[in-house]
């Protein structure tokens, strides 16, 4: 796995509320990665995986920067017809 890859993942997990357990694995890919450049086989695909199950469920709305904000529709006032002019 690359860096951008990571940073990638890293960013949709970031999304979601993890648990203390997922949060401690998270913190100890990245030290890893920073050390030696690279993850084990292992650690990827745990973290593939994780991504996988966090992207199904819906993001957190505090951190959801990209949600559509509902409004309400704006009044529209109804034009008055106009006679022709000559």
């Amino acid at each position: 796995m690359n860096k951008d890859r990571l940073e990638w993942v890293m960013s949709g997990l970031n999304q979601h509320e993890l648990t203390q357990a997922e949060h401690q694995f998270l913190k100890t890919a990245l030290e890893d990665f920073d050390k030696k450049h690279a993850l084990t086989e292992l650690q990827e695909e745990r973290l593939e995986s994780l991504y996988k199950e966090k992207s199904k469920l819906t993001p957190n709305k505090k951190s959801d920067r990209f949600s559509v904000k509902q409004s309400e529709p704006k009044k529209v006032k109804p034009q008055r017809p106009r006679g022709r002019v000559f």
